[in-house]
């Protein structure tokens, strides 16, 4: 019987040797939370999901519908990380509430361009036609750009366009009046209103309403454009490996070939 019962604790022993052996070499999973404007960052980050989970990472996704609360929620540590804005965007936000919240790495272009119902070309818009703009001022220079390649206006020597607005413009030969103050969500609906000559809609809200700036638009910015979004973080996050892991899935060449496919030219990954 002592025998049985010697063997039968050296048995146990052992067992649990080898479970402490097996929990000491599991991957332990860390949990990240980014904020993100649900098309097409929600979906590029729901792609990656998978492939992170693998690498012990645990990526959750809040969704944000404005360009308001997304960086006062990273400030305020109520999430890791927000993929949904571009650098020069970042920077004015930083400026204007006294932030330091900076990039990760650049992921993606949305181009940003213009529509119309009612022409086809940029050339064709009569005198003071009316160009409605968002309020989203980091992107008045894009929409410049747009309009200063296609030869409508030229801009004040020594113009910076990542922070241009429309007092920087020089000559503009058929007097075209960029309205802006709207909401960067409306403005497909006030294309489909027909309320302007034409509309520039970023591309996220443009993909969310179905319109592709590849086949919809009349005009849209060049792929040289410095306005590639940014998965942006707090400074005392640089160095958490999570975070740096997901910064990886995004730029990997798989991610960025599904980008392609997926959005059919509407977002364009940044290499």
């Amino acid at each position: 019987m002592k025998k049985s019962r010697v063997l039968t604790a050296l048995t146990i022993a052992a067992t649990a040797v080898v479970l402490a052996a097996c929990g000491s070499t599991a991957k332990k999973t860390t949990t990240v939370t980014i904020g993100a404007s649900p098309t097409p960052h929600a979906e590029i980050l729901k792609h990656i999901q998978p492939e992170l989970k693998k690498e012990g990472v645990n990526l959750k996704i809040k969704q944000f519908q404005d360009y308001v609360l997304p960086n006062k929620a990273l400030a305020s540590k109520d999430i890791d990380a927000n993929y949904f804005q571009h650098t020069p965007f970042l920077k004015e936000w930083n400026a204007k509430n006294k932030g330091n919240l900076i990039s990760a790495g650049s992921i993606h272009l949305e181009p940003i361009a213009v529509y119309s119902k009612k022409y086809k070309t940029l050339k064709d818009l009569p005198k003071n036609a009316t160009v409605l703009v968002s309020n989203n001022v980091a992107d008045y220079g894009r929409v410049l750009e747009i309009f200063k390649d296609a030869g409508l206006i030229t801009l004040k020597k020594g113009t910076d366009t990542t922070n241009a607005n429309f007092k920087d413009i020089a000559t503009n030969k058929k007097n075209i009046k960029f309205k802006t103050g709207y909401e960067p969500k409306l403005m497909p609906q006030l294309y489909n209103n027909k309320q302007g000559d034409t509309e520039v809609i970023n591309s996220n809200y443009a993909v969310q309403a179905k319109l592709s700036p590849a086949k919809d638009a009349i005009a849209v910015e060049k792929s040289s454009s410095p306005y590639s979004n940014i998965v942006a973080i707090r400074p005392d996050e640089k160095n958490n490996k999570a975070l740096k892991k997901v910064i990886k899935a995004l730029k990997s060449k798989s991610t960025q070939s599904w980008i392609k496919k997926h959005f059919k030219g509407s977002v364009e990954p940044v290499e």
